[in-house]
């Protein structure tokens, strides 16, 4: 009942993580925002969230590019009027040893993780604050906001940089009623991860299946993928918390990889 008649904006809502937390939240009662670069694909969730008898619509957001970010985030406010949760969701992997690793992938890897963070965030607190009923802003971190692995350069010290960027916003947006936390899944088999399988053995020298066991499941309790209802319903429950005594936390969602 938390989340009924809120709006929710969910970055990276296409597919995967995003998608599936999407749907989580428009079956909790969100109206929600498939905010997503395929726009096409954003607009296929949107309209299975209608047709499961949810409110839903999409927008086209770039969450590297301010005027797309804000542009997605003025019509969500002129469509469904405002925004009570935001999930900064949006991201991609290139693993690569540092040695090696592109200063273009280093750049746009930052960009899409740690830019669209921020940008989706003050484009968002804005109207929370203006509402005045506050809000609750959700950055997708990982383990490897806690962990470090090899190959992964970029995006441990991006996800590094969620958990500072959430304690600042926690800070000022506290007085304000909005809270900022971040979910830290463990691997989930989502595109993105079967990617990285045959990716990392190349790279590793080894087998596909000595990656997921040996690499990927190796810290986990019980050697089992994180799933994305597992993330999803952690989201569901952040966002729906309404107090601000759970804020500038992190939520580690990982089968036992990483406790703190």
């Amino acid at each position: 009942m938390a989340l009924q008649g809120k709006v929710a904006l969910v970055t990276g809502a296409a597919s995967g993580i995003g998608e599936q937390t999407a749907k989580k939240l428009a079956a909790d009662g969100a109206a929600v925002v498939i905010a997503d670069l395929n726009l096409a694909n954003a607009q296929k969730v949107a309209d299975s969230i209608v047709d499961a008898g949810g409110k839903a619509i999409a927008v086209s957001m770039d969450v590297t590019s301010e005027d797309a970010v804000n542009a997605g985030i003025e019509e969500t406010v002129a469509k469904l009027g405002g925004i009570d949760v935001l999930v900064s969701n949006a991201g991609v992997q290139i693993v690569a040893p540092i040695e090696e690793y592109a200063y273009a992938d280093w750049k746009k890897m930052l960009a899409i993780h740690l830019d669209g963070a921020f940008l989706t965030t003050k484009a968002a607190i804005k109207h929370m604050y203006a509402s005045g009923k506050g809000g609750s802003i959700i950055y997708m971190g990982s383990v490897h906001s806690h962990e470090a692995s090899k190959l992964k350069s970029a995006y441990v010290t991006a996800k590094h940089g969620l958990l500072g960027l959430a304690r600042v916003v926690a800070k000022e947006g506290g007085p304000r009623g909005v809270r900022a936390n971040v979910v830290c899944p463990g691997f989930v088999r989502t595109p993105l991860v079967e990617k990285q399988i045959p990716e990392q053995a190349k790279a590793l020298g080894i087998s596909e299946e000595d990656v997921v066991k040996n690499v990927m499941l190796k810290e986990t309790v019980d050697g089992e993928f994180t799933t994305v209802a597992d993330v999803a319903n952690t989201v569901a429950f952040l966002a729906g918390f309404e107090s601000n005594a759970l804020t500038g936390q992190s939520v580690v969602v990982s089968h036992g990889w990483f406790m703190q």
